[in-house]
């Protein structure tokens, strides 16, 4: 009997061709290679030609986006779902429902991006994102972002973030007909995403701040509403940005104790990992143990909790009616359960806090800023420099009330590839992927 092999799909197809120009000479994102000088992009326009990077990088770009190119014409991604349509464009795919589109006679003007983790694709997000347009078919076009796949992400948080930047330019301009947008980032993606929105990002002018409290952030949605109808509202990519989602996502990064629970917490491993981790994963390495200092600056995730004169981080997270981190409480070998929920050790809720909502058995513990208000509270911090810049970082991002969301898949048997399946990017059971999708769609903020 002869067996055959699915076809890949362009995203695989491009990563084989990637890996056989390495093989053949090609250039890699290692810093010691002479080719490879990345440089800031110009904020007014993100790219990747001369003013992005140099040769090296875009010669690998321009290998892998001929292959994707060529491979769109053999290779078709099928829905599982009558009527919901998959678009692959340059840079990403779109899904939609082209068949509720014609019966209501107008386009979704929701745009949802779609951001994948460290060596992932847009196909880490194909399931949740078919789920999306099934249950708001008539609100929202997903895009699944392709800029940022395999070892591009080993580039760094800052490039990877301009390239985002651009990608979402391109998704805006082919789609016109779109008012609002969303982001939905998995694992390192969600510090993209933190990038981009900063790099995309419109302030708006004080006089057009007239809410009634001062705070266009009440958990009174109607106000939120109202606030985010000013003709000069806050705007990101020139729409109106509505929900920033990231799920295990390590915004504190991957330094500290338990930060990379796979370390076991064993601190000469955890030393080691900071030391080396740039052999392995480039420059995104550095930028997630904070050991890098370009241009004596401090880390780049330790400017990200901040303002800045050319970008506005903590303004453009401002900016979204809401702001939900999905963290792993446990199995999650990856990330650590303080990075991703954006927490101390000591405000992590206690084993007999967590229980099981009926609903959705997987999540395990809620935690909302009363009246849609921060209420962080800083505490006197003595001990090592880690430890020091760490409550930096929370102190910093709490700036903006977040919504926290505690998960666990104790009782799945995908518990054990928990980073991957609070993505549902690993089918193993449709139940637990399933379920967690239903609920952020539940409470995913549209109008």
């Amino acid at each position: 009997m002869i067996a055959f092999a699915p076809p890949l799909s362009p995203p695989e197809l491009a990563a084989v061709f990637h890996n056989w120009t390495l093989r053949s000479g090609g250039e890699t994102p290692s810093s010691s290679s002479s080719s490879y000088r990345p440089r800031r992009a110009n904020p007014l326009g993100v790219g990747y030609g001369g003013s992005g990077v140099t040769w090296g990088v875009d010669r690998r770009r321009s290998s892998m986006d001929w292959v994707r190119r060529v491979s769109d014409g053999f290779f078709k991604e099928r829905s599982s779902r009558k009527g919901i349509k998959v678009e692959f464009e340059n840079g990403g795919v779109d899904v939609f429902d082209a068949a509720a589109a014609s019966e209501w006679k107008r386009s979704p003007d929701h745009l949802v991006i779609m951001v994948n983790g460290i060596v992932g694709s847009s196909a880490d997000w194909r399931y949740a994102a078919e789920q999306f347009v099934k249950k708001l078919p008539d609100k929202v076009i997903v895009h699944r972002s392709e800029c940022n796949y395999s070892k591009l992400t080993f580039d760094g948080v800052d490039l990877m973030g301009d390239r985002l930047a651009e990608e979402v330019l391109g998704v805006v301009r082919r789609r016109p007909e779109v008012r609002k947008i969303s982001f939905v980032a998995h694992s390192l993606g969600g510090l993209v995403a933190r990038y981009a929105v900063a790099r995309l990002f419109a302030p708006v002018p004080k006089l057009a701040l007239s809410s009634p409290s001062g705070n266009s952030l009440s958990g009174d949605h109607s106000t939120s509403a109202q606030c985010l109808e000013q003709p000069y509202g806050s705007r990101i990519a020139g729409l109106e940005p509505i929900n920033f989602i990231t799920f295990a996502t390590p915004h504190l990064g991957s330094r500290g104790n338990k930060q990379l629970p796979f370390l076991c917490g064993l601190p000469f491993l955890e030393r080691r990992a900071s030391q080396t981790a740039h052999l392995l994963v480039g420059r995104t390495g550095k930028h997630l143990f904070l050991t890098d200092k370009d241009d004596g600056k401090p880390p780049l995730l330790l400017q990200m909790v901040n303002d800045s004169d050319d970008l506005r981080f903590i303004s453009a997270l401002r900016a979204f009616r809401r702001r939900v981190a999905y963290a792993n409480a446990n199995y999650d070998h990856m990330v650590g359960w303080r990075t991703s929920s954006i927490r101390r050790q000591s405000d992590l809720p206690k084993s007999n806090l967590l229980v099981a909502d009926q609903k959705y058995p997987h999540i395990v513990y809620v935690e909302q800023e009363p009246g849609g208000i921060s209420h962080y509270k800083a505490s006197p911090v003595s001990g090592d420099q880690m430890t020091v810049l760490e409550e930096e970082m929370i102190k910093g991002l709490n700036q903006v009330p977040w919504e926290r969301v505690d998960v666990s898949f104790h009782k799945s048997r995908q518990r054990y590839v928990a980073h991957s399946t609070i993505q549902a990017s690993v089918m193993l059971t449709v139940f637990s992927a399933t379920c967690l999708v239903n609920c952020v769609q539940q409470y995913f903020v549209i109008f």
